[in-house]
């Protein structure tokens, strides 16, 4: 008994020894073509971003390339191994392991496909402000699993793809113009008129905001309370031409229009709160 597992041990170790410089070789190989993986995904990466007007396209289809010689990398170092007949079989059997390990793994699979959607698609690019799932943000990147969306308080958002193409996606920026408005309230006792003029050329005099045809500025009335009256500043920006951030835009507008309002003696109204006392009748 114990000869036999001597004998059988020896033997293992031989196999080993010899099949060491194969593995060596297969590990060489491997690590050579990870390396030469990476090299075409950058470059393909480099080559597609110059040529197309979308990054987010060219990011994916750049790593789908990578990932696609890392498997010719493990197939060829298996072979170089000896194993050919498993990298045959993970061939033949792709059919039934697709369908194991995409049951297994459903969510990956689906998000994967989703991913490709997009990708080819095209919703959004890098950059554009979009509202994915409830959120609001910029998209920063599109992966094989998820699209990442910064929000405008700093907050980084990753969502499944393939809830993403299931939901509703709102593009604010993919004509590069973006409609804006602040609110402006009044005391029934003003001049309404007189503000919505006074509101209308503080518009038209600022250079930040668009004067073409279809995106002029305009001032329309709002809600009606109980104690005031809204007017809406209505203006659009052109991304690509509008060095100033939107939140500062919007500032700068909200600021002329406080005070060319102050100037013409139109105050806008403070909060009243109405405080009713009532006598008991028990007081005597």
């Amino acid at each position: 008994m114990l000869n036999d597992i001597i004998i059988n041990i020896r033997s293992y170790y031989h196999s080993f020894i010899d099949l060491l410089p194969k593995l060596a070789l297969a590990m060489v190989v491997l690590l050579l073509l990870i390396a030469v993986a990476r090299f075409i995904r950058n470059f393909s990466h480099n080559r597609l971003n110059t040529r197309m007007d979308d990054p987010l396209l060219a990011r994916f289809i750049a790593n789908i390339l990578g990932m696609f010689i890392i498997i010719l990398a493990l197939l060829l170092a298996l072979r170089i191994v000896g194993l050919s007949g498993v990298a045959v079989g993970l061939l033949s059997t792709a059919g039934v392991s697709a369908f194991v390990i995409g049951f297994a793994f459903k969510d990956i699979g689906e998000n994967f496909l989703a991913g490709i959607v997009l990708a080819f698609s095209r919703p959004f690019r890098i950059g554009d402000t979009v509202e994915l799932s409830g959120f609001t943000g910029k998209v920063t990147s599109l992966n094989l699993r998820d699209t990442q969306i910064k929000s405008s308080d700093g907050k980084d958002i990753f969502i499944p793809n393939s809830i993403v193409v299931k939901s509703p996606v709102v593009n604010r920026t993919l004509d590069e113009f973006l409609r804006s408005e602040f609110e402006i309230r009044l005391n029934y006792s003003a001049d309404i008129g007189k503000a919505a003029s006074i509101i209308q050329q503080v518009l038209d005099s600022s250079e930040e905001i668009l004067h073409d045809a279809g995106k002029m500025p305009e001032v329309i009335y709002g809600d009606m309370s109980p104690t005031c009256i809204s007017l809406v500043a209505r203006y659009w920006l052109g991304l690509l031409t509008t060095k100033t951030p939107p939140a500062t835009v919007k500032k700068l507008l909200f600021d002329r229009v406080k005070t060319a309002l102050d100037n013409s003696g139109i105050n806008l109204p403070f909060d009243l709160s109405e405080v009713t006392a009532q006598r008991d009748n028990n007081d005597k």
